[in-house]
């Protein structure tokens, strides 16, 4: 589907600036672990836990949120998750009790991430534009959200030091009923198909994908980005913490990575259309190995820090757009929110892996060493699974082949 320049230029605006919003509202989360911990006395791994269950359903309910957004269209899915943004907030900041904040931060916030998120976005992105936009409008959605992190996050945290942890997740909550007008522009229900002619189904379209080989590489290495993001997302500051550290380091450590993911985010768009995917995504995990295990035997200073989030942050969501390209490339774009949401399940796989496995060890062993190593490890297999996967010639402007009508 094409649409007129005019119209383009709407539809990337407002997609870009929700995923600003969610994201930066999602990734200042980790902020509130001390503070909320200190003074409801929870647990780190309690804390950690009632996030990681926001990942893990978030994952389940993306391929939910991507089929609902296929059959009738983003906007609608995005405005649900707008609604259920404010309302997770909220009740985190009145939950007294760790039970009713993992309902909040995790059950309804889960649902909110997956119906809000940059999948549906980048599928709305990339089916309402022509293919010759595609991945860069996928690369300025996926820095647009990290721009939001970087803006968002230091004010979570100016909200805090001025109005306590629990008026700045009032004002959190106001923020993210502004995403209802955002999602105006989104999309409606894709057209029907042509007379004469039928369309791939969806248990067709998930039965060739899921077949494949490339598929489930696809599904590793999005885990393995899963794991690396919400261990850093949550821990990062509680890890610059234990390094004597000020807590403004933590936040500029979360923010920094924001800011230079939007580099990071449009030059993979650039590239995307350039390169091969597959090598793209083989190139960025294995710099993720090695910046990591630089940082693990550095010494921990600011600029140390500061240098590893600015780095970071050049990797951080950098593998979206190569693997929606890949998604789109390799099955078509008609149910391409439903597709990608299954592979986006293995980064949520792997966020809930990372984001509890990091507050278990630190419990169990007073630090985070062992899981900076579990992640350098994983980094090497993410490189390694992306080689076999298939990127062949550019269908992505391609619905499946119609069949004719019987």
């Amino acid at each position: 589907m094409s649409t007129t320049s005019r119209n383009a230029g709407l539809l990337i605006a407002c997609a870009v600036a929700a995923a600003a919003l969610a994201m930066g509202l999602r990734q200042s989360f980790g902020l509130f672990l001390a503070p909320m911990t200190a003074e409801r006395g929870w647990t780190t791994s309690g804390f950690a836990l009632a996030i990681a269950f926001q990942v893990l359903l978030n994952g389940f309910a993306q391929p939910i949120a991507g089929q609902i957004a296929d059959r009738i269209g983003a906007r609608p899915v995005v405005l649900g998750g707008a609604i259920l943004y404010a309302a997770g907030i909220l009740g985190m900041a009145l939950s007294e009790g760790l039970p009713l904040f993992t309902f909040f931060a995790g059950v309804v916030m889960g649902v909110a991430v997956a119906a809000a998120g940059m999948p549906v976005i980048s599928a709305a992105l990339t089916r309402g534009l022509p293919e010759h936009m595609r991945g860069r409008a996928v690369g300025l959605g996926t820095a647009g959200s990290s721009f939001g992190q970087f803006l968002v996050v230091p004010l979570s945290q100016l909200g805090i030091n001025f109005a306590g942890w629990q008026g700045a997740l009032f004002l959190m909550a106001g923020m993210a009923l502004l995403m209802i007008p955002l999602s105006l522009p989104l999309g409606a229900a894709p057209a029907p198909p042509k007379p004469g002619t039928t369309e791939q189904t969806a248990g067709e379209a998930l039965r060739a994908a899921t077949s494949s080989p490339s598929f489930w590489c696809l599904f590793a290495g999005f885990f393995v980005c899963g794991v690396h993001v919400s261990f850093l997302a949550v821990h990062l500051p509680g890890f610059v913490a234990t390094c004597h550290l000020p807590a403004s380091v933590g936040a500029a450590s979360i923010a920094l990575i924001g800011l230079f993911n939007v580099v990071g985010s449009l030059t993979a768009g650039e590239l995307s259309q350039r390169w091969k995917r597959r090598e793209l995504l083989v190139a960025i995990y294995a710099l993720r190995g090695v910046l990591m295990a630089v940082f693990l035997f550095a010494e921990k200073t600011t600029t140390n820090v500061l240098i590893f989030s600015g780095f970071m942050g050049l990797l951080w969501l950098s593998t979206v757009p190569p693997t929606v390209a890949l998604c789109a490339r390799n099955w078509g774009t008609r149910w391409l929110a439903t597709i990608f949401g299954i592979i986006f399940l293995g980064h949520q796989l792997g966020g809930f892996t990372g984001a509890f496995l990091g507050g278990y060890i630190f419990d169990l062993t007073g630090n985070y060493d062992m899981m900076w190593s579990i992640s350098i490890a994983f980094a090497a297999f993410a490189a390694f699974i992306h080689l076999p996967i298939k990127d062949g010639p550019a269908i992505a402007g391609l619905t499946p082949p119609a069949r004719q009508a019987t």
